[in-house]
């Protein structure tokens, strides 16, 4: 019985196994595209910057990151449930690339 809640608790407190495989570079290309998609009406100085460093961008991680300002373009340009929306959209294309904890929808 001991054994057995041991084996439990090592499993489910064991650090999750991360995404290993590296993404080409179509599909960090792919990811690009969709997150500047998701700001292309935006047409402040800071959204500029902003497509800037979604071209700089080298991994999913910090695409991932990115996606804060980009919320925060789209909530100026429109609003928050438009904002709420395209930044949902754009998890599918991050699915396989993140911890799919970090994967949360914007309510």
């Amino acid at each position: 019985m001991i054994s057995a809640l041991t084996r439990m608790i090592r499993v489910n407190l064991a650090p999750r196994q991360r995404v290993h495989r590296k993404p080409s570079l179509k599909d960090l290309a792919q990811i690009r595209r969709q997150l500047a998609l998701s700001i292309e009406d935006c047409t402040s100085e800071s959204a500029i910057r902003l497509r800037k460093q979604i071209e700089q961008a080298r991994t999913p991680q910090e695409l991932w990151l990115l996606r804060n300002d980009a919320y925060q373009q789209i909530s100026q340009q429109h609003d928050q449930s438009i904002a709420a929306d395209r930044i949902n959209r754009l998890i599918q294309h991050f699915d396989g690339w993140l911890d799919p904890r970090q994967l949360v929808r914007i309510n």
